[in-house]
């Protein structure tokens, strides 16, 4: 029946979204469903300033965290919630919450936001006399990330964005990943943290934050703590209560004045595994993969930002397991838009990773191997622990292929040893070599294009002099300005002409990416040719041709069509024409053809102009 396909909500199903979900959309919360019965941290108010941790639906009583106590929520924003068993009992199990929140008055001078964790038993049902429908196992504690500074002043990345829990084999002990940012007016960052459930134990087992002194100072609670210990859950485990509502008064009048711990956790290694300052974007989702790799197994983090890209990232151990470093495998564009990436999931299974965003979802394979270029070298370089070198293509990486002629080195990334035997002695990487040649015009600029696939390669550039067989350093300076992208040559001089290599260093292996032709054309010579064709006189303009090269005059030939053409509008309309015109002569060209499009619409209105002409042909950059 058509009805079936029918949504519908019936008057007998409404639920009172109180204690669920927030009034305001934009309210940052978390929920955990769990036998039936669902934790949220939100808003319980409509102006959004009851904020609080609730247990609802289930067949028990609605039970949350204190009301207007600053000491247990000071206007949080909710950012995950995980359930973590404690023991082999189920009896300890606790929901941990994620969130950020504003220091609490006398833990920071001035205005500041601290990370937290917080816990709560599964189990409790709140206290007998006081307490009653409150929490009475919850404690907070801070996350610290920071970067140890001179004179014992770190820098903090304080704003917690994004959890991911990457389960191991113990269930108990999952890492904790954490990204976060700045709080501060003077710089923007970004940095990952990865926490340990030990030293998150370990904090939850230590002092209470107490205030004392005549500063009303926080300081560590040194008296006597009650038994049992506030935020231990009432279990067979630890002996002597059933329910937290069994639990002695004194229990429950330290837990309402005491939620908060006085140590902070601290990230392993105590600094972040990955840090991104001076760029344009900020961190905002985070998810893990585990990987089974030649080597060992190797965890790949994907990091979306607020500008809608990706990072994908492995972290590789240095000299011991505990020293990381963190690689940066690939950066993808997600979305055409800049656009805040605002949830992230992985997919093993289907080995896909989606992300979605305040104008869609998209998805990205976890691996993309044909993206590390066509040579072993180039495989093994890049240091991805999906992908390996199989014998003629990188490729996906199964741990139960056939090991002669996989190769795969994310250590070390090592091509010499990895892919020396299956390459030609002359050419050990198996690339393919670039070539091109490139026109300019004396005085004007250009650039020559050159970026290497691996994100970590340094590039070095080389220029040989026509009929010169020696190769010499460039030197970048006023004239030549070197970029990210490639090269600028700022104004072109005839002793310009020549080939210039790019080549791309990395662990103490080099290729050669580019080899670029340039040839500066002379601009007396053009402005002479240029009048010549004005005059209509063809054995002239035969004679001043003849001590061009060949490939400058078919560069010639290709510009006159352009400027005399009233239909081509463009430089791409122009390039297709030529290259449609003849495939023999379009392979001597470059693949991609850059003008400033302006300049040579200004060429075409007036063909009349000569000297005009010749000046605006000068300015325009070159790189056809």
């Amino acid at each position: 029946m058509p009805e079936d396909n029918i949504f519908r909500m019936e008057d007998s199903h409404f639920e009172n979204g109180r204690g669920k979900s927030p009034y305001d959309p934009k309210l940052l919360t978390a929920s955990l469903l769990v036998d039936g019965e669902l934790y949220s941290g939100t808003a319980a108010d409509f102006m959004g300033r009851d904020f609080a941790i609730f247990r609802t639906l289930g067949h028990h009583h609605p039970i949350r965290t204190e009301q207007h106590d600053s000491r247990w929520l000071n206007d949080p924003r909710f950012i995950s919630a995980h359930l973590i068993p404690e023991s082999d009992n189920p009896e300890d199990d606790k929901i941990y919450f994620f969130f950020r929140e504003n220091a609490i008055d006398g833990e920071h001078t001035g205005k500041a936001t601290h990370a937290r964790i917080g816990q709560i038993c599964k189990n409790d049902f709140g206290g007998h006399r006081s307490l009653v429908n409150k929490w009475t196992t919850f404690l907070k504690a801070r996350l610290i990330c920071s970067v140890p500074g001179p004179n014992g002043i770190d820098t903090h990345f304080d704003e917690l964005q994004d959890v991911f829990l990457m389960n191991s084999k113990d269930p108990k002990n999952p890492i904790v990943y954490g990204v976060f940012t700045t709080s501060s007016n003077i710089f923007k960052g970004s940095a990952v943290c990865m926490y340990s459930m030990t030293d998150v134990r370990r904090v939850f087992l230590g002092p209470y934050a107490h205030r004392d002194g005549p500063n009303y100072q926080w300081v560590p609670f040194q008296g006597r703590v009650p038994y049992p210990r506030p935020g231990t859950c009432p279990s067979k485990t630890f002996g002597g209560f059933d329910s937290t509502k069994d639990l002695p008064d004194e229990v429950i009048t330290f837990a309402r004045s005491h939620p908060a711990m006085y140590n902070p956790v601290f990230p392993i290694n105590n600094r972040p595994i990955m840090i991104k300052t001076d760029v344009d974007y900020q961190f905002t989702q985070i998810v893990v993969d585990r990987v089974d790799a030649e080597d060992g197994q190797y965890d790949v983090m994907f990091i979306g930002t607020d500008i809608g890209t990706v990072l994908k990232v492995v972290s590789i151990p240095k000299e011991t397991w505990h020293e990381l470093e963190e690689v940066l495998l690939e950066e993808m564009t997600v979305f055409r838009e800049p656009t805040v990436i605002s949830a992230m999931k992985i997919s093993t299974k289907q080995q896909q990773l989606y992300i979605g965003s305040a104008t869609g979802v998209s998805q990205l394979p976890l691996h993309r191997c044909d993206v590390y270029g066509k040579a072993c070298a180039e495989c093994c370089l890049a240091r991805d622990p999906y992908c390996a070198w199989d014998g003629s293509s990188c490729s996906r990486y199964f741990p139960t292929a056939k090991r002669r002629t996989r190769r795969q080195d994310i250590r070390n990334g090592d091509p010499l040893t990895h892919c020396s035997d299956l390459q030609h002695h002359d050419n050990p990487s198996g690339h393919t070599l670039e070539e091109k040649i490139i026109y300019g015009v004396e005085n004007s600029s250009t650039f020559l294009e050159c970026s290497p696939k691996s994100q970590r390669a340094v590039v070095y550039w080389q220029f040989q002099k026509q009929n010169d067989d020696r190769k010499e350093e460039i030197k970048v300076g006023d004239h030549m300005i070197r970029t990210e992208q490639g090269l600028l040559l700022r104004s072109l001089h005839r002793r310009d002409s020549g080939v210039y290599f790019c080549h791309a260093v990395e662990h103490g292996f080099m290729q050669t990416l580019l080899k670029v032709t340039l040839e500066v054309i002379d601009t007396d010579h053009l402005e002479e040719l240029l009048h010549k064709e004005e005059d209509g006189d063809a054995s002239k303009i035969k004679d001043a041709t003849n001590s061009m090269t060949p490939s400058q005059k078919i560069w010639y030939r290709d510009f006159m069509q352009l400027i005399n053409h009233p239909n081509l509008n463009t430089m791409d309309e122009f390039c297709e024409q030529v290259w449609k015109r003849d495939r023999k002569q379009r392979r001597q060209r470059p693949a991609n053809a850059q003008v400033n499009t302006n300049k040579w619409k200004h060429l075409q209105e007036n063909k009349k102009g000569r000297n005009r002409r010749t000046h605006e042909f000068e300015r325009a950059p070159r790189s056809v």
